[in-house]
């Protein structure tokens, strides 16, 4: 079996080079490993960084449209490619082959589009001093070579988040995707040539954050990192990086609430609320993990809600009918069964998943790492189970009686990332909106995303955002010039 392993390679300067030390990663649907993955270090950083730098003067000073032209053939090759990223994405990453299929692989190759399409159209800024005859103006810089750092939930799609609208602002990138998710990204860079993206600009180097990823942020000569992940790994990069005076956009974790008010619609509450918990197998940072409902509703709610629940299809990837895969690995899966037995412990109640439900799977699958949909109630917000991010297929319910307690309550934890409100009450919506400490609040629905506006958290999610202006404002320098005539 050992010889069918798929081998993985860096990336650098336009070449596959080979490594000499591997990490195993596994597939989370059967617990094997299928594939070895570079455990690069400072040496690999380094070189990656040197063809980075080296391909910058070129590519910063082409212009928009000429690095727009590339994006844009570079999406159409992963959409030529689409089923064959899919399988990979859902084989490596435990998702179901449906949701690669949809929401993974489509996404990628927009983002390059987005962010071809986006960088057309910004705009700079002038000002007139007329009694001092000058003219003032800005103009937007790449900042160099930027150092892009993804998690393993969405591999490819936000990977392509960050390389897109850094490489379409002019700077060059070295990308480390998660060693636990770094098939899709090996795949993309087999495309590059062919795409017309030149030698160094992309650069894709694997390995673990300790090792890889810490010598990327400590490279003197990264001026700008963008990461998703942890909010303790972000805490690392931020020590790590202020001797450089880096630029940072940290995009972290989230312990997001729903507050479902008397008057929602229920039908379309309960099947969005369903699917805002438990999609991607709750490894979203946007998932619902804490739901209140308001109590004289609350009763009804939680009945349907769990039947609900009981109806998402946990199993085999491959299979069309699952709505959710694999958790990423033993260690998370452990954790978050940790969480769900801390929760009988402290008096919760399972309403259904992780210990209440079966799951029937084939003998092949059976050392997987899989866990259903599972709904808790009657656990305080004190509780480390409502107060930590949990990441996996996990709700609580829990009642309230005031819209003030609602808010309360939904604000009582240390993330601030989104949030969800369900009310027809206009007005109430609104300010209740205003009101929670959320960088993204979603009312009467949940992850509808244009891309133009802003994305990012608040409180210990994050620092910085991205989306159409913000990540062009990241991913550049501005200068003010002054012309006296």
């Amino acid at each position: 079996m050992q010889h069918r392993l798929l081998v993985l390679e860096n990336f650098i300067g336009g070449k596959f080079i080979p490594c000499r030390s591997h990490i195993d990663s596994f597939d989370p649907s059967t617990g094997e490993v299928y594939c070895k993955v570079p455990n690069s270090g400072e040496d690999e950083v380094a070189a990656a960084v040197a063809a980075a730098k080296e391909a910058f003067p070129d590519w910063s000073t082409r212009s928009p449209e000429q690095r727009a032209q590339v994006l844009n053939k570079l999406a159409d090759l992963i959409e030529a490619n689409l089923e064959e990223f899919a399988q990979a994405e859902s084989r490596d990453q435990g998702k179901t082959i449906t949701f690669a299929r949809t929401v993974d692989i489509p996404r990628s190759a927009y983002n390059f589009r987005f962010f071809a399409s986006s960088v057309l159209h910004h705009t700079t800024d002038c000002s007139q001093m007329d009694h001092m005859g000058c003219v003032n103006y800005t103009v937007r810089c790449p900042v160099g070579v930027a150092g892009l750092i993804s998690p393993w939930n969405l591999p490819l799609y936000l990977l392509t988040w960050k390389i897109a609208p850094a490489v379409a602002t002019g700077n060059t990138v070295v990308a480390k995707p998660s060693e636990m998710t770094s098939v899709t990204a090996w795949m993309m860079c087999k495309l590059m040539q062919e795409a017309g993206v030149p030698p160094g600009v992309i650069n894709i180097v694997f390995g673990t954050g300790p090792k890889a990823g810490d010598a990327l942020v400590g490279h003197p000569d990264v001026p700008l990192i963008s990461f998703t992940g942890s909010t303790a790994t972000a805490q690392r990069i931020t020590e790590r990086s202020a001797p450089y005076c880096k630029k940072l956009s940290l995009e972290l974790g989230g312990k997001n609430p729903a507050l479902i008010f008397a008057d929602a619609d229920l039908d379309q509450c309960i099947a969005t609320t369903v699917r805002s918990s438990f999609s991607n197998q709750g490894e979203i940072c946007l998932c619902t993990s804490r739901i209140y409902v308001e109590r004289s509703i609350y009763p009804a709610f939680l009945e349907r809600f769990v039947a609900a629940a009981k109806k998402w299809k946990t199993g085999v990837p491959s299979d069309p009918s699952n709505n959710n895969g694999a958790l990423i690995s033993k260690e998370h899966l452990e954790k978050v069964r940790k969480f769900v037995a801390l929760a009988k412990l402290e008096g919760g109640t399972i309403h259904c998943g992780e210990g209440v439900d079966q799951l029937d799977l084939p003998e092949c699958n059976t050392s997987g790492y899989f866990m259903p949909a599972t709904v808790i109630s009657g656990i305080p917000d004190s509780s480390p189970v409502m107060q930590e991010e949990i990441f996996g297929p996990v709700t609580c319910i829990s009642p309230f009686d005031t819209e003030d307690e609602a808010i309360a309550r939904g604000n009582c934890v240390r993330y601030g990332l989104a949030a969800t409100v369900w009310s027809k009450d206009v007005g109430k919506v609104h300010h209740v909106a205003k009101r929670l400490q959320a960088g993204l609040v979603w009312t009467n629905c949940w992850l509808v995303r244009d891309l133009n506006l802003p994305f990012g958290g608040m409180k210990s999610s994050g620092v910085g955002r991205e989306g159409g202006k913000d990540s062009y404002h990241f991913f550049t320098e501005v200068k003010t010039i002054t012309i006296k005539h």
